[in-house]
């Protein structure tokens, strides 16, 4: 494996060993320690000095199932901190074979000119973009699959991207080749847009793979996790419904963002969960799938594919996120708009978790009818058209609140609340309020803990245990659903797996907590250097005021909680 530098400005690269710091860790991990070695903590995020960082997790490379995410990172232009957005796909197993343990796009260019990097056995080179600027996402892959191939993994933006909007993710080509597995959090589309690089090609060559030290013992141990898995009842749950499933849960604990983050509880949630998703999926037919796979390899399959009803595809998946914040969110119930306001994002290359936070705060200004379809999808068109509002609306819900004088924004550290509700699930409102990244449900979701959710005590502790749990998967490049096998597969299998890739033989059962914390504490380190203080590590103050209906609940975990919760870390 190698680290691979590129200069946006030079249009040079180079390949490097990888330094013995970096060489044992991966994905969000090593982004973090790259970020602490090699950007300056205040540097302009749109500026030369930041750079934009791929990085496979160190279990990725050989198809064990909904283990091969990418991470991407860098310093946030959204949070102004660290960085790491993960996202399935291909690109992450393409990294692997081409055996490069992370990327680096370095500088910026000093001219207008718009570039497509291509990375293959060969080496590196710069293709002119010039005929994809301004293009969606989809026309954009359409054209770069037919120039380079069905192939190769691409990593591409799209126009919010290219606009350097602070809501723009970069998106990943599924199995299938469709362009919608975003890496979307924190605005790193707009970083990539600094750079003026509209698409990466990923091309390895054909049949290669990571060594394995041990390829015996990597198989043995793949079974058992394998087992475990496919035996754990979530998965098929997950396999069923998707992430959608989630909605009647948080509908149950009054959870579920509404309109704008003024309720809990929306009186369509029916229309929005994963079994009448699956119900449409399976009635409309193919090219429909309420099953589907986004990684090869992959046995849970949570994706889907959603198709009108004259079977043409709108988007691939629907997702619980997209549901919660452009669905019940804005007071839609209608799946078929929530999928064409998903597509909308997907082309422009948008955050739907920060886009439709944004919406939901022009709904509190009065810009949006709650339930208005049609409004929402116009004021879509207002961020593809780049007119002021668009470009408000683009730049995420903390700059949308700022301008249309709204104080109810749901956000932490810049960065939109995911669709769990924080003053009813509490434990996920530390992890809103403490996570380096800002408001983030992957990194420490605790909705299914056997806990009395609207109780503020022992919520930190809660969070503080998932959040180094997920900091470790987001380490090995493991999706959050693949937990479930991890958690009952024998206590050693992630180091069992490492020994016989690496051939690490002092790790032992405790590695996942050990990535974990070693990530978190590089996390802090470098929102430390930014400026970052226990004062960011807050909620909105007017969510510790307001109640939120069914419930009433405010967020009351004592400050002094969320201040301690990394100590000793």
């Amino acid at each position: 494996m190698h680290v691979l530098r590129i200069n946006t400005r030079t249009r040079e690269a180079r390949t490097e060993p990888v330094p013995q710091t970096w060489e044992r860790l991966g994905g969000r991990g090593l982004i973090a320690r790259i970020l602490l070695d090699e950007v300056p903590a205040t540097c302009e995020p749109l500026g030369p000095k930041n750079i934009l960082i791929w990085a496979p997790g160190l279990l990725v490379g050989h198809m064990l199932s909904s283990c091969d995410r990418i991470s991407i990172g860098g310093k946030s232009p959204l949070t102004g901190g660290v960085k790491e957005s993960n996202a399935g796909g291909t690109t992450g197993l393409a990294l692997a074979r081409l055996g490069i343990k992370a990327l680096l796009l370095e500088d910026r260019p000093e001219d207008d000119r718009w570039w497509v990097i291509v990375i293959d056995e060969q080496g590196v080179r710069f293709d002119p973009a010039d005929d994809l600027v301004g293009l969606g996402v989809y026309a954009s892959a359409e054209r770069l699959r037919e120039r380079y191939g069905t192939q190769p993994a691409i990593s591409l933006i799209g126009p919010a991207g290219e606009m350097r909007m602070r809501a723009a993710g970069i998106q990943n080509l599924d199995r299938d080749g469709m362009p919608t597995r975003i890496s979307g959090r924190g605005g790193l589309g707009a970083v990539m847009g600094s750079k003026h690089i509209k698409a990466i090609v990923f091309d390895p060559p054909k049949g290669a793979k990571p060594p394995l030290v041990d390829p015996k013992a990597f198989r043995e141990a793949q079974k058992i996790y394998n087992k475990a898995l496919m035996e754990h009842p979530q998965t098929k749950i997950y396999h069923d419904y998707g992430t959608a499933a989630m909605t009647s849960m948080t509908s149950h604990f009054g959870s579920l963002p509404t309109r704008g983050f003024s309720e809990g509880y929306f009186e369509g949630w029916e229309r929005l969960s994963g079994e009448h998703l699956r119900e449409v999926l399976i009635q409309r037919g193919k090219p429909s799938l309420p099953n589907h796979a986004c990684m090869s390899g992959c046995v849970i399959q949570c994706s889907n594919v959603y198709a009108d009803e004259q079977g043409e595809i709108i988007t691939s998946p629907l997702e619980y996120e997209t549901i919660g914040l452009m669905g019940s969110n804005l007071g839609i119930d209608d799946l078929d708009v929530i999928a064409r306001l998903n597509h909308e994002a997907n082309d422009l290359g948008l955050d739907t978790i920060e886009v439709g936070a944004a919406l939901g705060v022009a709904g509190r200004a009065g810009l949006l009818t709650w339930g208005d379809g049609e409004q929402a999808l116009a004021l879509m068109d207002e961020i593809r058209r780049g007119t002021p509002l668009g470009r408000t609306l683009g730049n995420g819900a903390v700059v949308t609140g700022q301008v249309l004088g709204v104080e109810q924004v749901p956000a932490v550290k810049g960065q939109a609340m995911p669709a769990y509700e924080p003053r009813v699930i509490k434990g996920t409102g530390v992890t809103y309020a403490t996570c380096p990244q800002g408001a983030d449900h992957t990194a420490g979701l605790t909705i299914r803990a056997k806990v009395d959710h609207l109780n503020p005590e022992g919520q930190a502790e809660l969070s503080r245990k998932v959040q180094i749990s997920m900091a470790g998967y987001d380490t090995l490049g493991v999706c959050i659903f693949a937990g479930f096998g991890f958690a009952a597969a024998p206590k050693d299998i992630i180091a069992r797996l490492l020994r016989a890739r690496y051939g690490w033989e002092d790790v032992d059962e405790n590695i996942l907590s050990d990535l974990g914390r070693e990530t978190i504490r590089l996390e802090r380190a470098f929102n430390w250097r930014a400026g970052f203080t226990t004062a960011d590590d807050r909620l909105p103050e007017w969510m510790t005021r307001e109640p939120v209906p069914p419930t009433g609940a405010v967020f009351d975990v004592p400050e002094e909680d969320l201040d301690t919760i990394f100590d000793g870390l």
